[in-house]
Order: C-alpha cells, then sequence, then structure tokens
C-alpha cells in the first residue's frame, strides 16, 4: 500500500499501515541524532512533538548572513537513537525515520504508542532534499549544525517504507 500523511499525526491512526507499506509525508519533520534525543529527555523539546515525525539526519546546510540553505539530507543509523527513542516516542512522536532498524525497546514502544518506524535509503541524501520546502527554525545549534534540531516544512517527502509497524511486525525480523 501507498499512502501519503500529513504530519504531525493529528487524530490520523497509523495502526493500518503494514511493515512494507510506502509512505510520503507531508508537512513537518524534525531531525534528531543522538545528541538532540539526549537533550529532549534532560530539558524537554524545544517544539511540540505530539505527533511528529522525528528523522535520525544530520543535515548539510549553508547559512550565508544568517540565511540557512540545506544542500542535502540523508538517514543517519538509527541505532544510535535506542536508549533515548522509546521515552521520546512515549512523549508523543508518531513517526520515526531513519535507517538501520531499532531495537525491541522501540519496537514495545512503537505498538503501546501506536507509531511506526520509517526508513529512507540512504544515499539518497541529494534527492530527499528536493521534498524540503523550507527551513522553518533551528533550535540548539550549540550541539553542531548536524546534530541541532531543524524543523523543516516537506512536501511528499518519500518514498519511505514503513519497517516496524504498530502490531510489532519488522521488516529487519
Amino acid at each position: 500500500m501507498e499512502r501519503k500523511i500529513n504530519v504531525p499525526v493529528k487524530g490520523e491512526n497509523l495502526s493500518n499501515l503494514k511493515a512494507g507499506d510506502v509512505v510520503y509525508l507531508t508537512g513537518n519533520i524534525l531531525t534528531a541524532r543522538d545528541q538532540a534525543h539526549k537533550r529532549i529527555l534532560e530539558e524537554g523539546a524545544p517544539l511540540d512533538i505530539d505527533g511528529a515525525a522525528i528523522f535520525h539526519a544530520g543535515p548539510i546546510i549553508t547559512e550565508k548572513d544568517g540565511e540557512y540553505n540545506m544542500v542535502a539530507i540523508g538517514p543517519t543509523t538509527s541505532m544510535r537513537m535506542n536508549p533515548y527513542q522509546s521515552d521520546v516516542i512515549k512523549m508523543g512522536s508518531k513517526i520515526i525515520i531513519g535507517k538501520g532498524g531499532m531495537d525491541d525497546s522501540v519496537r514495545e514502544a512503537l505498538v503501546k504508542h501506536k507509531a511506526i518506524y520509517v526508513v529512507a535509503t540512504g544515499g539518497c541524501a541529494a534527492l530527499y532534499v528536493d521534498c524540503v520546502d523550507e527551513i522553518e527554525s533551528v533550535n540548539w545549534l550549540d550541539l553542531g549544525m548536524p546534530e541541532a534540531m531543524w524543523n523543516l516544512k516537506v512536501v511528499d517527502f518519500g518514498p519511505l517504507i514503513v519497517a516496524m509497524d504498530s502490531h510489532g511486525n519488522s521488516l529487519y525480523d
């Protein structure tokens, strides 16, 4: 099945998505790698993450005169977020985007909180950037550009493959 989803997810049921389905996201996605996840848990998120799509990515961004330009954005290895991801899902995020799969604690959180883990294809960073319409904001630049939390307005961001669904199924099994 192929499906278009508006993000953040508000009142939309993701439980009809199954591992192997293809999705495209339109709305806002947030980037967060391990340092941002750690800070979310220590300090709280700087933006509302209820229903959020969180992308495990370190975008390549240039800056000139206070204006940011995204050059590329691709997935980073999600297993680095295993220690934090279950708690961030518990805080309300509904779609996790990354590559390489996640552990059983994350699988359990996806089931309990009716969320999904989708994979973005590695090596397609220059293609995914074409789906980014605008950089709306950035938080935590003190972590460095790749580790900062970027709030991105996207249109038909994908294709993304549901790798772990809200029923406990995983393409990695």
